[in-house]
């Protein structure tokens, strides 16, 4: 099966620790406990998923200006800053000025508090400095904060203890999977096949926006070249993709063999049409009248976009660009992220129904997926097979790519819950979501920011992940609930 690029690669992220080479002859044994925990340090960033390119221990201005220069060579995406004990800001504004690159600040002492009364009772009070700077990571941030302020550099932190605490590597982890995402958005191909719906002003996006803010490759694609690949599948490509999805779905006893072999044999050209253009995610629409040729194709390419979904290539209907980048985000974040926009409201359960026609996720589904015939293609020409699913009941994300009225991209997010309950069974997917604010108070405020009418739901609370990647991205991030 089709599987996008680089989703198991790991991301490069830069580390260096910084200290004051005076110190090491005042006090032995310093200088390699420091150089210790940042080798802890190392090891922690690389069992999140990340290539570590460790500089050790920066003490001078001259070790400054070459770690710079390596970070710069080796392409980092990120760089985690260890402040490990005292140290001068000249030590650290020639790395990040030069590799042009976010940059964590992580200030972590080796343990939650010095053994007052056994450092006291030393009673040798330069082995007790040792032992003080050994403890003194918090000390030079604020310098080091007043430089990156002033060098219009922007930074993060992390505060707290090198070991036995969770939140600290909650949010090195975090960080990590936003850099990677960056990355993997940075790297993809997102395909735009046929046209806009027409009227639908909300969904129209700018293709050169988007290639500034996240990166990667637009390639437009005509609806021909997909009917053309599909006249030449063979029958033992529909043959094996027949079985796939029989075994994937629950094809209901309804659905016509003419209609699975027709849409398997559209999903078998999907694949190659995925497999020539590299593509990462794609958004389609095409409406398909006055061209049986075409008309057959795209009202039979729902389970083989569903195909692509669940295998790392997104699928955006209606041509949808913002989505497909929303729905590439999630799905890079192994969240799943499928295709939604509000379906109805229940006030009895302060629920809001969601789901759309078209593509599912089937790795985010609750239970297997059906597969159901519809007469009519709602609002679209043709008829054909569908799918009809819901969310797997648990904690969910929503996420809208937004393009703002001054020409920007924001991040627009909600957490909520999928949860059970009677759902539109028209061969659509359909969930039934809870918010903590409320029904009401969810679609009030998620509307009040302008998002098209269209977003991507994944599994669980990512909301703080998404952040990230929007700092990350230097993109305004909105957070409803």
């Amino acid at each position: 099966m089709i599987t996008a690029r680089n989703t198991n690669t790991p991301v490069k992220i830069g580390l260096f620790g910084i200290g004051l080479d005076t110190y090491w002859e005042q006090f032995e044994g310093l200088e390699n406990r420091l150089r210790g925990y940042i080798d802890t340090v190392s090891k922690k960033i690389s069992n999140c998923g990340a290539e570590v390119v460790n500089l050790g221990l920066i003490d001078n201005a001259q070790k400054a200006f070459e770690a710079g220069s390596r970070f710069k060579r080796e392409d980092v995406e990120l760089i985690f800053l260890y402040v490990t004990t005292y140290a001068l800001s000249s030590t650290v504004l020639p790395v990040v000025k030069k590799a042009k690159v976010p940059v964590i600040v992580l200030n972590l002492a080796p343990g939650a508090a010095i053994d007052y009364t056994t450092f006291n009772q030393s009673g040798n009070r330069t082995a007790m400095t040792g032992e003080w700077l050994a403890y003194c990571s918090a000390c030079p941030v604020p310098e080091i904060a007043n430089v990156f302020k002033r060098s219009h550099i922007p930074f993060h932190q992390i505060t707290g203890m090198l070991d036995n605490d969770p939140q600290v590597w909650q949010e090195v982890e975090e960080w990590v999977a936003a850099a990677k995402v960056a990355d993997t958005m940075y790297n993809n191909t997102l395909g735009v096949m046929g046209n806009y719906y027409g009227g639908m002003l909300d969904i129209y996006s700018d293709l050169t926006l988007q290639c500034a803010t996240f990166g990667g490759h637009i390639e437009i694609i005509e609806v021909d070249e997909l009917s053309g690949i599909r006249g030449e599948v063979s029958a033992v490509e529909v043959n094996t993709k027949l079985a796939a999805i029989k075994q994937l779905f629950d094809v209901q006893p309804d659905c016509a063999d003419d209609e699975l072999e027709r849409a398997a044999k559209t999903a078998v050209a999907l694949d190659k049409l995925v497999v020539k253009y590299n593509l990462g995610s794609l958004a389609y629409y095409h409406k398909g009248s006055g061209n049986a040729v075409n008309e057959d194709t795209m009202s039979s390419v729902i389970l083989g976009t569903s195909l692509l979904t669940a295998h790392h290539v997104p699928v955006a209907g209606e041509y949808e660009i913002k989505n497909a980048q929303a729905m590439k985000i999630m799905d890079s974040f192994g969240a799943g992220g499928s295709f939604t926009e509000y379906y109805a409201m229940d006030f009895n359960a302060d629920v809001v129904l969601m789901g759309h026609d078209g593509p599912c996720h089937p790795a985010i589904a609750e239970g297997k997926i059906k597969v159901k015939p519809l007469q009519v293609y709602h609002g679209k020409v043709g008829s054909g097979l569908s799918v009809e699913m819901s969310v797997k009941h648990g904690p969910v994300t929503l996420l809208s790519v937004v393009e703002t009225v001054d020409n920007k991209i924001m991040l627009l997010m909600a957490e909520a819950k999928s949860v059970p309950g009677p759902i539109l069974e028209i061969g659509n997917t359909n969930s039934r979501y809870k918010f903590p604010i409320g029904a009401r108070g969810f679609v009030e405020a998620w509307n009040s920011h302008g998002p098209a009418h269209h977003c991507a739901i994944g599994n669980g609370h990512i909301a703080s992940k998404i952040q990230k990647l929007g700092s990350l991205l230097g993109l305004e991030c909105i957070r409803v609930c």
